[in-house]
């Protein structure tokens, strides 16, 4: 074998050696690759369904009207009724003081007690009752006591009936309304948030799609770059190009694989803005998972009836409707405050019954007078004594209170009139305020569609001028400057019709959320500015 061939055929063995081995640890690399960074599908509608699953925003906005339920509830324990029970047992000795004490050396009296009482304030009416019931058994050492020991049982019962002043409404009815409004508030600000949540997640589902395909255009310009490079090294191999027209393409192509770089960091952020409103932070592989948009931004031109959604938005949109029942509220203070400025006029009823019994001696006339006769009434003759309605009382009364003077409820009612004749005027305002921010979203919806004409055009006429500038240039009739500004040129009109088409897709969903729910941010004039892109 010649020397010349020997050194070759070696190196083809050793390569033939060594390429599998690499492939194989190429291949062991890129499969660990991908089980560290998962690829998930999203499609606009999937990524909507897991934001409205997973969203920490929106998983904290569902608790608020639960916690306005438990304040409802909490508001309605003013009329739980409560029962409540008092044991007693008292012991007293005193010294005899007399011989009318009827006891020798000590005068000794015992009691024991039990009440059981009931009350409650009513909801309706703003009345109130008290039911009492009371057992007491007396025991004393004087022979004069009779009945000894002495056993007692009353059952009474009152009712407070307000006949102006909080027969309507109280205080705890006026807590109660105003909960209700609440919870009412609660469910539009829920129903709000999940409105801006949708516009967010599909806001910043577009925005990956433009980087998405901002890198492919950014790719392309770097591949236009590239070629041109080639093509012109070329022409210096033959001599037909001085050299120093290289370092302008070379340049170029620098400029472009920058153009490269910034794009792919783009991809990165903006997978980072969608990740956090779509996932939960515990999902496996939340910060390593990259995704693979299944729908792009398209155009399709869509009629506005600005009019209509004018009308739609002053009917429907939440900030409008919680307003509306913020009215409602201050209406019910306005009610709570005037039905206070009215005399405080107040009805009580009252009914008891009395029953007695235990062991009662029978005296005769004599001094020290002598027990002739002993009956015993047991517990049980002393309910039914009770319940027979033997021993009774009753009472009715009426009290009448009034301030002399201005009264706090009348101070408050001004208050909370001007309060609801301010909140008239806010109501005026929002409600111009939402049918300019609907124009302007109806506005640059409009636009968006016609810069995105605008700029089709523009990008065709950018690829034309581009296809005619090389092919003077290999006729010799134009330059290696002129080649690379209708590079240039394509890659800033193709980025402008992406750009075009991401504005009116974000301006189509800000005008559908403009009409349901404010948006935070400014976002109906974000969209309708033509941003810049790194390519440019």
């Amino acid at each position: 074998m010649p020397d010349t061939v020997r050194p070759v055929a070696l190196g083809v063995l050793i390569a033939a050696l060594l390429v599998p081995w690499s492939a194989f640890g190429q291949a062991d690399t890129t499969q660990a690759g991908a089980k560290e960074a998962a690829v998930r599908r999203l499609s606009v509608d999937d990524a909507v369904r897991l934001a409205l699953e997973q969203n920490l925003s929106l998983q904290v906005q569902r608790l608020d009207p639960q916690l306005q339920d438990l304040a409802t509830a909490q508001v309605r324990t003013a009329w739980t009724p409560t029962i409540s029970s008092t044991l007693s047992n008292q012991s007293s000795t005193n010294p005899v003081s007399s011989f009318l004490a009827g006891a020798s050396s000590q005068l000794v009296n015992k009691n024991f007690g039990l009440s059981v009482q009931a009350n409650q304030q009513l909801e309706w009416g703003g009345g109130n009752y008290n039911v009492t019931w009371s057992n007491s058994r007396a025991e004393s050492n004087s022979v004069f006591s009779s009945p000894n020991p002495a056993l007692a049982s009353s059952l009474s019962a009152t009712f407070t009936q307000p006949l102006l002043r909080n027969f309507r409404i109280d205080g705890n009815r006026q807590q109660l309304l105003i909960s209700k409004k609440n919870r009412e508030m609660s469910d539009v600000q829920l129903r709000q948030t999940v409105l801006q949540t949708i516009r967010s997640v599909k806001s910043a589902y577009w925005d990956l799609a433009y980087a998405v395909d901002n890198l492919k255009v950014q790719q392309q310009s770097l591949d236009i770059a590239r070629e041109s490079l080639r093509d012109n090294k070329a022409r210096v191999a033959v001599g037909t190009m001085a050299p120093i027209d290289i370092i302008e393409a070379e340049a170029e192509v620098a400029r472009n694989e920058e153009s490269v770089i910034v794009a792919q960091a783009e991809i990165t952020r903006a997978e980072d803005a969608l990740r956090q409103l779509v996932f939960d932070p515990k999902s496996p592989g939340f910060w390593s998972m990259t995704f693979d948009l299944t729908d792009t931004p398209v155009f399709r031109a869509q009629d506005v009836d600005v009019d209509g959604a004018v009308r739609t938005a002053l009917d429907r949109r939440t900030d409008i409707v919680n307003m509306r029942k913020s009215l409602e509220a201050d209406d019910i203070n306005i009610r709570y405050y005037k039905n206070q400025t009215l005399p405080d006029l107040n009805v009580q009823a009252g009914y008891g019954m009395t029953g007695q019994g235990g062991t009662s001696y029978t005296f005769n006339d004599s001094f020290p007078p002598v027990v002739t006769s002993v009956q015993e009434k047991s517990y049980r003759s002393v309910l039914s004594q009770m319940f027979g309605n033997d021993f009774h009382n009753w009472s009715v009364a009426v009290t009448v209170g009034y301030p002399l003077g201005r009264s706090a409820g009348e101070a408050a009612l001004a208050r909370a009139k001007v309060a609801y004749s301010q909140s008239e005027l806010q109501l005026r305002s929002l409600e111009l305020s939402v049918a300019t921010q609907v124009r302007e979203a109806a506005r640059t919806l409009n636009t968006n569609r016609k810069r995105v004409d605008a700029t089709r055009v523009s990008r065709e006429l950018a690829e034309r001028k581009l296809v005619a500038e090389q092919k003077k240039f290999e006729a010799g009739m134009s330059t290696n400057f002129l080649v690379i500004q209708a590079q240039r040129d394509l890659a800033t009109a193709r980025n402008a019709e992406l750009q075009a088409v991401l504005d009116y897709n974000r301006s189509l969903v800000d005008f559908e959320t403009v009409q349901e729910a404010p948006i935070s941010g400014g976002g109906v004039t974000l969209a309708a500015s033509s941003g810049s892109s790194s390519g440019q």
